[in-house]
């Protein structure tokens, strides 16, 4: 069974179409990055699957359940998302940010047990904060921040994580720190992974599937040795590129060089 199944999806915002008639299937346990150009849908897709935007027609379906049948509480069970932005100026600590990541899990007086604490403790040990635990979230560097945040998904216990542009406003050290963090959820703790890329080659290296996205609908989708070719990189992102073999992952790798 598929993580999550989209069918004949649109989205309208401010009453522009900005998904168009959308079917795709995301697979389980695996790394699907969504690539397109800005304004093509990608953000408003994790929106959606996460029930912060209401779609004009079309059906989603988590684990074969319809999203309509989720309760708030059964979704932040089942799917945590990681929005493009946030609140970085919060006057809290980054283990009381961790912490909301259980609440979902909590009884009606929201309070936290044994295990709560467990999972905010291995939470802060995956994503290396277990020293940084009681300091102030505006007292972090980006990438400090960056990984509060994932690791309240963690903590959250979701099997399905969406994530939009995790490393966006991170310099490239903290940029392959926060995607090697994400892979090693994908491969040591069976996360489902979507996130949003900007960066082709970081999505190359990282993503088991791809689906490109241009003006609302699905361009193509699969693994990334079939989707980024010079016939995608011309029509979806307007550039031409050359092509390399990567040694690490025998995987090619593109360098774009003109617009079109």
């Amino acid at each position: 069974m598929d993580a999550i199944t989209i069918e004949n999806l649109s989205v309208s915002i401010s009453n522009n179409n900005i998904i168009r008639n959308l079917s795709v299937n995301i697979p389980n346990n695996e790394i699907t990055g969504i690539l397109g150009t800005n304004g093509s849908g990608k953000s408003t897709l994790l929106r959606t699957i996460s029930k912060l935007l209401k779609p004009d027609s079309g059906r989603i379906s988590i684990h074969g359940k319809p999203l309509t049948s989720y309760s708030a509480k059964q979704l932040a069970q089942t799917v945590s998302m990681l929005p493009q932005s946030y609140d970085s100026d919060l006057d809290m600590t980054v283990y009381e940010l961790v912490e909301q990541g259980r609440f979902p899990h909590a009884g009606a007086i929201k309070m936290l047990k044994k295990q709560d604490h467990e999972a905010i403790k291995l939470a802060l040990k995956l994503t290396k904060l277990v020293n940084y635990q009681d300091r102030k979230l505006s007292h972090l560097s980006g990438g400090e921040r960056q990984r509060a945040w994932i690791a309240l998904s963690i903590a959250q216990e979701s099997p399905i994580l969406l994530l939009d542009e995790p490393t966006t406003f991170l310099d490239v050290q903290h940029q392959l720190a926060v995607l090697d963090l994400i892979q090693s959820l994908n491969k040591q703790q069976r996360k489902t992974v979507v996130m949003v890329l900007h960066d082709i080659n970081q999505a190359i290296k990282y993503c088991d599937q791809m689906m490109i996205m241009k003006d609302g609908r699905l361009y193509t989708q699969g693994r990334p040795e079939n989707v980024i070719t010079e016939k995608t990189l011309h029509d979806v992102f307007g550039v031409e590129a050359h092509f390399f073999n990567e040694p690490e992952t025998d995987r090619q790798i593109c360098f774009p060089f003109r617009y079109i």
